[in-house]
């Protein structure tokens, strides 16, 4: 009897992906700017060939969202992420200041571990591949294993197509056999240089103890307020289009509404018109109480269902119109299922006197799961919007739009991102939209432009300590003369 140990396998396997991209990353490393533009073009026409498909595929194998949104989906990272690429310069020289005589170059950071969600698997494994390509990094992939047909399927398209057009071997790859062992190789090799960890929790703790630098895209709790001077029809439409995208699956999806009370009853209206359903107190107890399991995580059962089919398993029935549940809540509070994160078209709806216990009541809807990622406000006075921008501990604002289109930089000029950092106020190293740039360290370079002579004649002007009592030959020492040339730095920027 033949008995195969998948965990060795799988740590075998990631040791074998990891030295060969190190030794790809190599000859990455040659390559100009315009080469790494020409393989990403050619990744980006191919897998366009295969939106459809894979957007199917991925539906059926994770049994999550809609195929038809993670069609649209695919097609922005593509179109919007390609836009945003061309000309951009990742390597080399990107800045150059020839006034100041300084330079900027970008040096890629090598070996990256990439870690993809189930939710919206191939939107975001393109966009992974595409950045990490541009900025001239090796890339490997651990797929979720709800989605690893899928990724499997995308990546090979990526990968020959890549291959084809000059990308070194290695340069982008997958583990095949999927095991815990296996991935908590790939996180702590020595050769690894940067884990990007797009929704998957449970891994934050072993990518801490690796001590490697973090990317986190993380769950969101992200609350939309709705101020009292704002455009109320266009925030209810904007709402509800969001919640419901791909079965409201997206981590910058509202997750919460919070109303200024004395347009709450018309907002309550127009969320109707537009699709919500407001639940009763019971019906509300009965949909809460499958959002976790017994042991406390979520129930992954009900992630990216519709609102009938989510009705229906609480012992209740919505018209086939509705598009989202909400329930009207009161507090905050870690016990509070509606407090949480839903990835599902469901809303919690907390009323608030003035903008300020509306900003009380945000900072605790994101405070309470501690990940700070985004928070929308609809409103049309600036000064509430610029006191939202500047107290909240999140990652992203987004005024006047909806959360999921306006995060992912499709109604907004953000840039065009599957993975959106919550490191503001949570995990990560980062709170940006995640960009090239962020994959890629950078190098200064600054010509001399002044000798020490010069240096310390400018700081003796106007320091009598040097004038009458020392001069520099005498041997004025190092500490004292670094307190002078600061201090004469300080003293000119602030002129």
């Amino acid at each position: 009897m033949n008995i195969i140990d998948n965990d060795l396998l799988s740590i075998q396997e990631s040791r074998i992906l990891v030295e060969n991209a190190y030794e790809a990353h190599k000859k990455l490393a040659t390559f100009s700017q315009e080469m790494l533009d020409k393989i990403v073009d050619a990744m980006i026409y191919e897998i366009e060939n295969y939106i459809i498909d894979l957007a199917k595929m991925s539906n059926e194998e994770t049994e999550y969202g809609k195929y038809e949104d993670k069609c649209i989906k695919n097609s922005f990272v593509c179109k919007f992420l390609r836009q945003r690429l061309k000309g951009m310069k990742c390597i080399g020289i990107i800045n150059e200041d020839k006034e100041n005589m300084t330079m900027d170059i970008g040096v890629p950071m090598g070996v990256i571990v990439a870690f993809s969600p189930s939710t919206s698997p191939i939107s975001t494994t393109i966009y992974k591949a595409l950045i990490a390509i541009k900025s001239g990094n090796a890339i490997i992939f651990s797929p979720h294993p709800r989605a690893k047909n899928t990724i499997f399927k995308a990546l090979d398209i990526l990968i020959k197509v890549a291959e084809e057009n000059g990308l070194p071997e290695g340069a982008l790859s997958y583990l095949h056999n999927i095991t815990p062992n296996g991935t908590n190789e790939l996180i702590y090799h020595r050769y690894t240089s940067l884990i990007i960890n797009t929704g998957v929790p449970n891994l934050l703790k072993t990518i801490y103890k690796s001590g490697k630098p973090l990317i986190y895209g993380g769950t969101g709790n992200g609350p939309a307020f709705i101020e009292r001077t704002a455009d109320i029809r266009k925030a209810a439409r904007d709402i509800i289009d969001s919640k419901s995208f791909d079965n409201g699956i997206l981590s910058a999806a509202e997750q919460s509404i919070v109303v200024d009370s004395p347009i709450h009853y018309e907002v309550k209206k127009e969320l109707e018109n537009y699709g919500a359903y407001f639940m009763s107190e019971e019906e509300s107890d009965k949909l809460g109480v499958l959002f976790y399991n017994s042991d406390g995580l979520s129930n992954s059962e009900i992630v990216g269902k519709t609102a009938q089919e989510l009705a229906k398993r609480a012992g209740f029935i919505v018209d086939k119109t509705v598009k989202v549940l909400i329930s009207q809540q009161k507090y905050v509070t870690s016990k509070n299922p509606y407090s949480k994160e839903k990835l599902c078209p469901v809303l919690a709806y907390y009323v608030e006197d003035d903008w300020m216990h509306a900003c009380e009541k945000c900072i605790e809807l994101l405070l309470n799961e501690k990940l700070g990622h985004t928070l929308i406000i609809h409103s049309r006075n600036e000064d509430v919007i610029r006191q939202f921008a500047l107290k909240k501990p999140v990652g992203r604002v987004l005024v006047n739009t909806p959360g999921v289109f306006g995060s992912m930089g499709a109604t907004t000029n953000l840039f065009p991102a599957m993975t959106l950092g919550s490191g503001s106020a949570g995990q990560g190293m980062t709170s940006d939209n995640v960009s090239p740039e962020n994959l890629i360290y950078i190098r200064k370079v600054g010509y001399g432009v002044r000798n020490i002579e010069d240096v310390i004649s400018l700081a003796a002007n106007k320091n009598s300590k040097i004038t009458s009592n020392k001069n520099y030959s005498e041997g004025i020492n190092s500490l004292e003369l670094m307190e002078i040339i600061l201090k004469k730095l300080l003293d000119n920027n602030h002129k």
